[in-house]
């Protein structure tokens, strides 16, 4: 049983002001493993003040310098490797298979925000003007729990690289993650009140930073819902903002694709993550002339998908991340079925065997249209929707036809043809016979699925506000 009960406020372990003890689980066993003692409004504040006063010279740090910061904090986080890949299992319920990526990309996103500082201008020419790009100022960063550890990373990066300080929330119910994260933070040896984490619920915390005017910059990373409150807060004093948002994204299976490829491909998007993941191809379209081969190969795909231990390293889908969590994916099962959605694979409850913790089985539904509940909103669970369509046309047509855009998917052997489908969807990032993830690209949503962008230099200048000096040479 762990007890976390400190915060993170000016290069400083501190008691929280806040008393509430919120507790922790182990999804796979539903057992309390630790209470985290939360901080409140005043904690905030007093983070707030130290990131401010942190600002007026860290702002004026030189690039060299921010990169080696970006360098020993990537160390310290590579230290704790095994030590986060042990929180990620137990805390959140990550199959190995998965934590490990996890752990390791939690460091990777410092090491590629320095490769990409080391060749950013600062300083440009624009006409007889001196352009200047400068740090925003205060930058509050809200983290959510599915991937605790490598979104508090890579918002700090591109926060950091940019000359900005921070005060981060990250989800409560992954304060284990948290607390390791932070040690090695520490350990890096960053100036006092560059770094602030305040774990917190968002009701408190989270509404205080997205309020407090001394906060210039916003990055966000959860639900649609939560997101538009975020941004109708901040609009208040005009932060800045970036909201990385939900997604519903469709996995498009040409006429040409070849399944042998193609359904583990659509097995592995829609699954990644045991479901929890805002790009999961939740929305599989294929043509109506090769469905009945398409479903076949898919129930034999998921046959082969173990749902169960996250220790098991033939485990691909752990448990979710909490009841709630869980109850909220039985119900959407419940609603494909008595919307008229056909089941070939999986259903309600737990999977066969597992009598504890907050496993689901793994899902797929047929005849499905775009209009069913269980194809508008997002789950976040390992629900998958097959819909059917007739041509090309009809294809790009549904999976347009939503109000996110954050990832899709196409999958051909003719790659001129994928790259004309690809690009007439409107998401943010489209992925063509590939899962690759490249971290200098820009990652986020179009529509609902959010606002501005995240890694390499889009994620860098998110931080940064140009001014424009004329007259002076």
């Amino acid at each position: 049983m762990q007890l976390i009960d400190t915060i993170y406020i000016d290069g400083q372990f501190v008691t929280p002001h806040g008393s509430e003890l919120f507790e922790l689980f182990n999804p796979a066993t539903e057992q309390v493993i630790g209470r985290v003692r939360l901080a409140d409004e005043q904690d905030a504040q007093h983070a707030i003040a130290a990131a401010k006063r942190a600002f007026a010279s860290f702002s004026h740090t030189s690039t060299s310098e921010r990169i080696a910061m970006l360098k020993r904090m990537h160390e310290a986080v590579v230290a704790k490797e095994d030590a986060l890949y042990e929180a990620i299992t137990e805390e959140y319920g990550a199959p190995v298979s998965r934590g490990r990526w996890m752990a390791q990309h939690a460091s990777n996103v410092l090491l590629d925000a320095a490769k990409v500082l080391q060749d950013y201008a600062f300083t440009r020419r624009a006409g007889t003007a001196e352009v200047v790009m400068k740090p925003l100022g205060v930058a509050g960063l809200i983290t959510p729990w599915n991937s605790n550890a490598g979104f508090i990373c890579g918002k700090l990066a591109a926060a950091i690289a940019a000359g900005c300080t921070t005060v981060i929330k990250p989800s409560e119910m992954s304060a284990i993650q948290t607390r390791i994260v932070t040690e090695a933070l520490h350990e890096a040896g960053l100036p006092a009140g560059v770094v602030n984490i305040v774990t917190g619920r968002g009701e408190t915390v989270g509404a205080r930073i997205s309020a407090h005017p001394d906060v210039a910059k916003i990055s966000f990373t959860g639900s649609t819902a939560v997101g538009k409150s975020i941004l109708r807060t901040a609009s208040e004093t005009l932060k800045r903002v970036t909201l990385e948002l939900g997604g519903k994204s469709p996995f498009i299976v040409l006429d040409d694709a070849n399944f042998d490829e193609a359904v583990p491909l659509a097995i592995q998007a829609g699954f990644m993550n045991s479901g929890q993941a805002c790009i999961a191809g939740t929305r599989i379209l294929v043509p109506r002339q090769r469905l009945a081969e398409f479903e076949a190969r898919m129930q034999q795909e998921v046959a082969r998908t173990q749902a169960g231990d996250p220790r098991d390293p033939n485990t691909t889908v752990g448990p979710m991340v909490s009841r709630k969590q869980w109850e909220r994916v039985q119900r959407y099962i419940r609603i494909g079925i008595d919307e008229g959605a056909r089941l070939i694979a999986g259903g309600e409850g737990r999977p066969e065997g597992i009598e504890a913790g907050w496993f689901v089985r793994p899902t797929v539904f047929s005849d499905v249209t775009n209009s069913m509940t269980i194809a508008r909103e997002e789950i976040f669970g390992p629900v998958l929707s097959i819909i059917a369509y007739g041509d090309t046309e009809e294809a790009i047509a549904i999976a347009n036809d939503t109000p996110y855009g954050l990832q899709a998917y196409v999958l051909s052997r003719d790659k001129a043809r994928a790259h004309e489908v690809a690009s007439s969807i409107e998401a943010g990032r489209v992925l063509v016979n590939t899962l690759a993830h490249e971290p200098a690209a820009p990652f986020g949503g179009f529509k609902q699925s959010g606002i501005g962008r995240e890694y390499g230099t889009f994620g860098i200048e998110a931080f940064l506000e140009p001014k424009s000096l004329l007259g002076v040479l």
